[in-house]
């Protein structure tokens, strides 16, 4: 916390420092006994009528009133990353959207309007990376009716928590009354630990043949869905051959340094055995000869049993993405 000559706690942000990244210090107002005091991290989102809202890496926003504050400082737009290769949030944005590439897509403005009959949020989503060309407002309005054309809902795909994320632009949705459905993680890492653990038993692919969409978890893939699954610059599809169905497969796409890890998945009655390890490292290993140096996976919150083994090989979290859903109003034209 900012401490003046004299010791005493000062606040040194004002509203004049939205949208950047703070720390603040306020009284805690459980009403607990003597002053107990809470700190909070994160962009600076709004400050009005006596109340700051402040968005935190994970996304959740946190309301403080004014009255409350003790200490307050702006802070580095970016903290120091624990371990894991160095990259910008708008290189990484731009490296997973090309390995997991819609069917149809349109510009607006610097926002990317991407649709594939619904499969998948990821392909169905806008990926705001600048300025859409038109007040929000007026965006927001051709998103929606861009996906009212094709009968989908219109979603938003949004990061917070690294230098260049888009707080500001949750705050603005959540205010226009969209809903955030769906937060998730994505993590880096250096890819050759990857590849140091056992490969026995791994069959790699350029095609997601019937064996592999036997394990798939989305059932009933369509042509649409297997041409997303088969996008990106270099694609492979890994199987651990099973009985009546692989035992575990994952997928690669190979991007210049980086190597993105997606649809891990083992057979439930095959967990803890260290399948899907086994899949990652020879996936490594075909991503190191194309010449990748660093990989990138993405993590459902709640997904605990993945966290834990992507830890155990080396990756952290580098941002939060969520997906806004617009507001569902009845009548209202598109």
């Amino acid at each position: 916390m900012e401490i003046s000559a004299g010791g005493r706690l000062v606040v040194r942000i004002s509203a004049a420092d939205v949208g950047k990244r703070v720390s603040v210090r306020r009284l805690d107002e459980t009403g607990g006994p003597g002053q107990n005091f809470t700190d909070t991290v994160g962009v600076l989102t709004s400050w009005d009528d006596g109340v700051l809202m402040i968005t935190r890496r994970d996304g959740e926003r946190v309301r403080i009133p004014e009255s409350a504050l003790v200490a307050g400082k702006v802070v580095p737009a970016e903290p120091a990353r624990r371990r894991g290769p160095a990259a910008t949030y708008e290189e990484l944005a731009r490296i997973t959207a090309r390995g997991w590439r819609p069917v149809e897509s349109e510009r607006l403005g610097e926002w990317e309007l991407r649709a594939a009959s619904g499969f998948t949020r990821r392909a169905n989503s806008v990926l705001p990376l600048g300025d859409p060309g038109l007040p929000l407002d007026e965006a927001l309005t051709a998103v929606r009716r861009w996906y009212g054309d094709r009968g989908l809902p219109a979603y938003i795909q949004t990061a917070t928590g690294a230098a260049g994320t888009q707080e500001t632009l949750c705050a603005e949705l959540e205010a226009r009354g969209w809903t955030r459905e769906v937060t998730a993680e994505l993590w880096t890492g250096a890819l050759a630990p990857v590849a140091d653990r056992e490969t026995a038993g791994v069959v790699l692919s350029r095609e997601a043949d019937a064996d592999w969409l036997a394990r798939y978890r989305r059932k009933g893939v369509s042509e649409v869905a297997l041409r997303v699954l088969r996008s990106g610059p270099s694609v492979w599809f890994a199987t651990v051959p099973g009985e009546d169905a692989p035992a575990a497969i994952g997928r690669c796409v190979v991007d210049g340094r980086w190597a993105g890890f997606a649809a891990v998945e083992v057979d439930p009655s095959l967990r803890r055995r260290g399948l899907a390890s086994t899949v990652m490292a020879a996936l490594a290993r075909r991503a190191l000869d194309e010449g990748a140096s660093a990989a990138w996976l993405q993590v459902e919150s709640d997904n605990t049993g993945a966290r834990a083994l992507y830890d155990g090989m080396g990756f952290a979290a580098h941002h939060a993405y969520h997906h806004y859903r617009e507001p569902d109003v009845s009548g209202e034209a598109r």
